[in-house]
């Protein structure tokens, strides 16, 4: 190698460096933050038509939605999502799905294309393939019946007494929670919707299959202790106490109301804030009340409707994508001074400082946190907490007196929020009763919040970074859970990201520092693992499929993807294999001339083997935090480069 060579390599580093700051930081904006689309599948655009009809029905058996050009946009939104085989996926590239093929037919056919039309044709027969309409998750069902769609005898019981057992309801997830509560009100008070004349799903139903629920074959299972528990809630809609009842959607009408407040709408994500206009119309809201006009505004706020086409966002990443746009800036050193105090002190202002739905398992600790969206005060998360702060490492906010108090409460409040086996979860500490899983309505696939190593990994890490010293009880025990939690294979699980790879590179970076050795079995077989699953090209991709098979699942190298990788690898300490140099030449090769990266895969994820979710910042900040580490870390070795 000519002594040419590194520096050629080096120059064509530092370039791509360069450009990816450069991108990063100009798309600032001038309040301070970065935020970027998040995107999902055509489930959102579906059920969109769905809450039209509910909040529009027809006249004289015609329907005639407001806004028939946003209707039409959102058609071609779901349509431009059809697989060859007729069916709609839940992730890009990915196989068709019954629920949101189901959803997508009812959007299609309500929005006035014919049965005979060659799309909804192979849609429906798609869909029959896949099991019919009975093979639909419980959340279909339950929207399909309040229109009389889905046999009610057939759907789970959401029964509002929920909210007089005490904290039941805080032991499933924050999101669960903010979708049953609104939900239960609707299902409860039973509203039937009318559809327009003559409209029926009749021809998604498949001969010779029950619409019933299945039992569990083996007798005594939870499964069929809370099918049983369905049936005598049924009863008790029937026969029970109807003033207990009116005490109870009394409670939960209060409670979600409550949670309005200080935030973009109940839960700040898109199924709660669909479930709550519902509620608030089968409760009698007016149109015209001002909480039923502020929920139907939060609402719609979600929606990008421009040259791009009609979309919905699940919710704002707004807080995520700031906290890690400056982590990535800082640690390359290629933002200003200026922009990362702008950033900080945005940051700041977003700190929670009210109690929230975790208090009720840490009613002691003082509130403090980040959300993930403009507003979000009842729901800080340990993630988004976590990634502020290694943010906050450079965003060195024009009030640093503030900056270091905020730092001090929210290292508290992660500390705080450590659940018993070690581990952080994403809201809340301990939520892990698995029984509750096999409620009927729990198949979402993410009625528990329980720990992770993703998110364990990173706290880690922002502890560390915040001053918490190593040999803290909190870190030891963190990565306890680390080491106990890993794969066979070597890998760690990915909650909240696609999959593997970001479990891995995570769970490597908060044992780096925490101080453990990267000689250490656990480490190697990691790297060792991390090496296997290199693609061809030198980058790394992992398919949203790992989660239904339960392991590694090849797919096409994505920008974030490799990223991730090259982070794992680098915190485990190989800086010199040739995995990690032709990691660091892919996403050099591959990133276009205004310095940012392509990326059209589902690397995010919001309920695994349900809903996934596209981060378009990922593509761009997640490589530069690589190439600016693996810069900082080969400079030593001028060969590598």
């Amino acid at each position: 190698m000519s002594a040419a060579q590194p520096a050629i390599r080096r120059s064509a580093l530092q370039t791509a460096i360069r450009r990816a700051g450069q991108a990063l930081a100009g798309s600032q904006a001038q309040a301070g933050y970065w935020w970027a689309d998040l995107t999902a599948d055509s489930t959102l655009e579906s059920d969109y038509l769905l809450m039209l009809l509910w909040l529009h029905p027809p006249r004289n058996g015609v329907w005639s939605p407001p806004e028939p050009g946003k209707v039409a946009r959102a058609v071609a939104s779901i349509l431009a999502r059809q697989n060859e085989d007729g069916g709609f996926s839940i992730y890009p590239q990915g196989p068709s799905e019954i629920s949101a093929s189901v959803k997508a037919y009812f959007a299609l056919k309500l929005a006035g294309i014919p049965v005979t039309d060659p799309r909804l044709e192979r849609l429906r027969d798609r869909i029959l393939a896949l099991g019919g309409i009975q093979a639909t998750n419980s959340y279909v069902k339950l929207n399909l019946g309040l229109f009389g769609l889905y046999p009610r005898e057939h759907t789970p019981t959401v029964p509002p007494e929920i909210m007089l057992l005490g904290r039941l309801i805080y032991e499933v997830s924050s999101w669960t929670r903010a979708i049953v509560i609104p939900l239960a009100i609707v299902h409860s008070l039973n509203p039937r919707r009318p559809v327009p004349a003559g409209f029926t799903l009749d021809e998604l139903w498949k001969p010779g299959v029950s619409p019933a629920p299945r039992w569990n074959p083996k007798l005594v299972s939870w499964r069929n202790f809370f099918l049983c528990a369905d049936r005598l809630l049924k009863w008790w809609e029937r026969h029970g106490s109807r003033p207990l009842r009116s005490h109870a959607i009394r409670k939960a009408e209060a409670w979600m109301l409550e949670r309005t407040q200080h935030s973009d709408g109940l839960g700040a994500i898109y199924p709660p804030m669909q479930y709550i206009i519902f509620a608030m119309d089968a409760l009698g809201y007016a149109p015209d009340n001002p909480h039923r006009v502020e929920a139907v505004r939060q609402f719609l706020r979600l929606m990008v409707d421009d040259e791009r086409g009609l979309f919905f966002q699940p919710c704002f990443s707004v807080v995520w994508d700031t906290a890690i746009a400056a982590f990535a800036l800082g640690e390359a050193g290629v933002a200003t001074e200026e922009q990362l105090a702008r950033c900080g002190t945005w940051l700041l202002s977003k700190e929670v400082r009210r109690p929230g739905d975790w208090m009720v398992k840490r009613p002691r600790l003082e509130p403090s946190g980040w959300y993930f969206e403009f507003a979000n005060e009842f729901y800080p998360d340990i993630d988004d907490t976590a990634m502020v702060l290694l943010g906050l490492r450079h965003a060195r906010a024009h009030d640093q007196p503030a900056q270091l108090a905020a730092e001090k409460r929210a290292v508290a409040w992660l500390l705080g929020m450590q659940s018993g086996d070690g581990g952080w979860a994403a809201f809340d500490a301990d939520n892990n009763h698995q029984f509750l899983s096999h409620v009927p309505f729990a198949d979402h696939n993410a009625m528990l919040d329980p720990t992770c190593p993703d998110i364990t990994g990173r706290v880690i890490e922002a502890l560390a970074a915040s001053g918490v010293p190593k040999s803290h009880p909190a870190i030891r025990r963190g990565v306890e859970y680390l080491l106990r939690t890993q794969q066979p294979d070597g890998s760690w699980f990915g909650r909240w990201g696609v999959n593997y790879v970001y479990g891995t590179f995570l769970a490597l970076r908060g044992l780096r520092a925490a101080g453990y050795d990267d000689r250490e079995a656990e480490v190697l077989r990691a790297g060792e693992w991390l090496r296997s699953i290199q693609n061809a090209d030198g980058g790394w991709g992992e398919s949203c499929a790992s989660y239904d098979e339960g392991c590694y699942v090849q797919a096409p190298s994505t920008a974030s993807q490799t990223a991730w990788a090259v982070l794992g690898l680098l915190a485990g300490g190989d800086t010199t294999s040739q995995s990690v140099h032709r990691g660091q030449a892919y996403l050099t090769a591959t990133q276009r001339q205004d310095g940012q990266w392509d990326e059209d895969l589902a690397t995010g994820t919001g309920f695994p083997r349900v809903f996934y979710l596209t981060y378009h910042m990922y593509r761009n900040a997640f490589p530069l935090l690589a190439l600016a580490e693996y810069s900082r870390l080969a400079a030593a070795n001028e060969e590598g480069l």
